[in-house]
């Protein structure tokens, strides 16, 4: 410190990052007990090294061999590319996670719209 009037206004940091001022840094720090968690709806976080900053692994419960580390994964699919929806509709899926199956939207030309299904004219 620098200003000698100010107690207790050092800074300590960690390696990974973390720091605290004042007071002993928490280096140590489990990425996957924070809140918000880091991974997403249908996934496992788990953290080999709670030493370092974003090493958390985020693993599809659907599917455990569709993993990321240091952000969510991508679990499950656009439900379009089947071609759910009957001939001449057009096909939406706003949200391709695993919570959110049969969340499709076929349209119709005439503007007929179903959820989850293919469209009746």
């Amino acid at each position: 410190s620098t200003d000698k009037s100010k107690k207790d206004d050092y800074v300590c940091k960690c390696s990974n990052g973390r720091e605290a001022t004042g007071k002993p840094a928490t280096c140590d720090f489990d990425e996957c007990s924070a809140t918000p968690a880091p991974c997403g709806t249908g996934q496992t976080c788990s953290d080999p090294d709670t030493k370092k900053s974003n090493d958390f692994e985020c693993t599809c419960e659907s599917d455990k061999s569709v993993k990321k580390t240091g952000s969510p994964a991508t679990c499950g699919k656009d439900e379009c590319g089947a071609s759910p929806c009957g001939k001449g509709q057009t096909c939406s899926d706003p949200v391709q996670t695993v919570a959110s199956i049969g969340d499709f939207t076929c349209t119709c030309a005439n503007g007929v719209k179903t959820t989850g299904a293919a469209a009746t004219r």
